[in-house]
C-alpha cells in the first residue's frame, strides 16, 4: 500500500481504508513497515476475561504477602534474563535508539527491586495500639482494590508498567494491561516474566483493544481501579468513562508535561549543558518529564545558548538499529508532522531556529525523522512554550532573576516536574533560595541540578493537567489498596 493510501493515528497504528476494524498493526517507526498484527477480542470475551479476573483476584489476595513478594523477586530474575532479547524488539517497536534501551531495562529492575523492598512496610496493618483504651484494639488494614486495568503508553513502556503492575499484584489485585498498539510485545514480554515467575495466567493479562472496548473495559463493573499513562484527552476520556460506569471507581490519571527548566546566574555550565541538552533529546523528547522549555538567567544566556547548540548539533540521527545513532524517528509520520507545524509556528510568529535543518537531512517531511530544534526569542504566545511537543525541541527563554523564572515555570496549564540548575555546593545561599522556590512551583516534582528521572522512593504525581494520583514510593501501594478499619471491643464483661 502506498504510504498516501494510509494514515497513523498518534500511537503508530495503521489507518488505511481497508483496515481490520478487529485487529491492530503495529509500524516501525524507522522504515514504515510493518511488524505485528494483534487482534482484538469480541465484547463478550473481554467480558469473559474481567470475570476470570475478578475469580482469580480472589485467591491470589489469599496467598500470604511474603509468597508474593517472593514471586516478585523471580519476576525481577526472569525479567533481567531477557534483557538481550529486549533491545532490539523494542526498537522496532517504538523507535528509541538500540543502545540506549538496556537503561529502561536497568530502570525497570531498579524500580521493582525498591516497590518490594518496602512492599511489607507499605502494607503493613496500621497499629492504634498505643492509644487504644483498655479492653479495645484498633486497627487499619490495607486491601486490595480487586481489578486494575492499567492503560500503559508506548515511550517507555516497561518503566511505566512496574511503576503501577507490580505493586498492584504485591497488594494482591488482578492486572489486566492494555498496552499501546505500538508496543504489544513489550506487554506480552513484561507478561510472560511475571508468568514464569508464578503469577497465575488469569491474575495478570495482556488484552489488545480498540478504543471502543477499551471504553467498554473502564465501563466494566468487575474493573475497580483505572491506571491510565498517555495523553491529556485520553485520560479525560478515561475519566469521563469511569464516571459514567456504575459505581464508583479509583482513576489515576499520569498526563502530559510541558517541563520547565531555570538555569541561575551561578550554574557551572559545563555541567549543566549537557545535562540539559539530554533532558530534552533522549528518547527523540518523548518523554512526559522531557525538559521542553528553559529559562536562563540574562547574565549567562549567551553563553549558554551557544554550548547547548553546539552539543545539539553534534546528534547522529538515524537508523535506531545502527549503534552509532543516538537520535532515532518519532513514534510515527503523524506525530512528526505536528512537530514540525509546532516549528514552524513559532518561526512564523517570531522565534529564531538556530539548528540547520541541512544538517539532519534524513529529517524529510513523510518520514517520523525530526530533526533537533533549539528555537531562542520565543515567548508564552507560542504554542511551543505552552503546548506538549514531545519531540526533540526545546525552546530556551531570558530571564532576569529568580522571580520571574517562577512566574514563567508557573505559566502552563501542566505541572509535571521543573528543575532549577544552581551551584549550591559552592553557594549555600543558592540552596536556600532553591528551597524557597520549591514551595512556589506548581508542580509534582523540583529537581536540583537534575531532571528527567523518577527516583522510586519519591512519589511520581502531577497537578494541573498533568494528571492526579500517585505511583511509586510508599504512597504508590496506597493507591492501589483501600483502607479497612477494624475496631474490637474485646472486654465487654463489668
Amino acid at each position: 500500500m502506498a504510504q498516501t493510501d494510509r494514515a497513523l493515528n498518534p500511537s503508530g497504528t495503521l489507518i488505511a481504508p481497508d483496515a481490520d476494524p478487529a485487529s491492530q498493526t503495529t509500524i516501525i517507526p524507522h522504515n514504515q513497515q510493518p511488524l505485528v498484527i494483534r487482534t482484538y477480542p469480541s465484547e463478550s470475551q473481554l467480558d469473559k476475561s474481567i470475570q476470570h479476573a475478578a475469580a482469580a483476584q480472589e485467591k491470589w489476595a489469599r496467598v500470604p504477602l511474603s509468597q508474593r513478594i517472593a514471586i516478585g523477586r523471580k519476576f525481577m530474575e526472569e525479567f533481567g534474563a531477557m534483557r538481550d532479547e529486549i533491545p532490539l524488539e523494542l526498537t522496532l517497536q517504538m523507535g528509541r535508539p538500540v543502545k540506549q534501551v538496556p537503561g529502561e531495562v536497568r530502570g525497570t529492575l531498579e524500580r521493582a527491586e525498591y516497590m518490594l523492598s518496602i512492599a511489607e512496610a507499605a502494607l503493613a496493618d496500621v497499629s492504634l495500639a498505643n492509644t487504644d483504651k483498655p479492653g479495645f484494639r484498633r486497627f487499619i488494614k490495607r486491601t486490595p482494590l480487586g481489578v486494575v486495568l492499567v492503560i500503559a503508553p508506548w515511550n517507555y513502556p516497561f518503566l511505566v508498567m512496574v511503576n503501577s503492575v507490580l505493586p498492584a499484584l504485591i497488594a494482591g489485585n488482578a492486572v489486566i494491561i492494555k498496552p499501546s498498539p505500538q508496543t504489544p510485545l513489550a506487554a506480552e514480554r513484561f507478561a510472560s516474566a511475571f508468568h514464569k515467575a508464578g503469577v497465575p495466567k488469569d491474575v495478570l493479562q495482556v488484552i489488545h483493544l480498540s478504543p471502543e472496548l477499551t471504553t467498554a473495559a473502564v465501563k466494566h463493573p468487575l474493573i475497580d481501579f483505572v491506571a491510565f499513562t498517555g495523553s491529556v484527552a485520553g485520560g479525560r476520556a478515561v475519566d469521563i468513562a469511569a464516571a459514567e460506569a456504575k459505581g464508583f471507581k479509583g482513576v489515576g490519571l499520569e498526563l502530559g508535561g510541558k517541563d520547565p527548566a531555570y538555569v541561575r546566574a551561578d550554574a557551572d555550565l559545563d555541567y549543566v549543558v549537557p545535562e540539559l541538552v539530554d533532558g530534552a533529546m533522549f528518547n527523540s523528547g518523548q518523554s512526559c518529564c522531557a525538559v521542553e522549555r528553559i529559562y536562563v538567567h540574562e547574565s549567562i544566556y549567551d553563553d549558554f545558548v551557544s554550548r547547548f547548540v553546539e552539543i545539539t548539533k553534534k546528534y547522529r540521527l538515524g537508523d535506531p538499529t545502527e549503534p552509532e545513532t543516538n537520535l532515532g524517528p518519532v513514534v510515527s509520520v503523524a506525530s512528526a508532522e505536528r512537530i514540525r507545524k509546532q516549528v514552524a509556528a513559532a518561526v512564523q510568529a517570531g522565534a529564531k531556529a538556530l539548528i540547520p535543518e541541512d544538517l539532519f537531512a534524513t529529517a524529510q517531511p513523510g518520514t517520523a525523522y525530526v530533526a533537533p530544534q533549539v528555537l531562542v526569542d520565543v515567548n508564552h504566545t507560542m504554542d511551543v512554550m505552552m503546548e506538549e511537543t514531545f519531540g526533540p525541541v526545546v525552546g530556551i527563554q531570558k530571564v532576569t532573576g529568580d522571580d520571574e523564572a517562577i512566574a514563567l515555570m508557573n505559566d502552563s496549564p501542566y505541572g509535571l516536574t521543573a528543575s532549577v540548575w544552581t551551584n549550591a555546593e559552592a553557594n549555600p545561599e543558592s540552596q536556600e533560595a532553591f528551597l524557597r522556590m520549591v514551595d512556589e512551583l506548581h508542580t509534582g516534582t523540583v529537581f536540583l541540578n537534575r531532571c528527567d528521572y523518577l527516583d522510586p522512593a519519591l512519589a511520581w504525581t502531577g497537578v494541573k493537567d498533568s494528571g492526579r494520583g500517585i505511583s511509586l514510593s510508599k504512597f504508590g501501594y496506597d493507591q492501589l489498596t483501600r483502607a479497612k478499619s477494624v475496631h474490637m471491643k474485646i472486654k465487654t464483661s463489668p
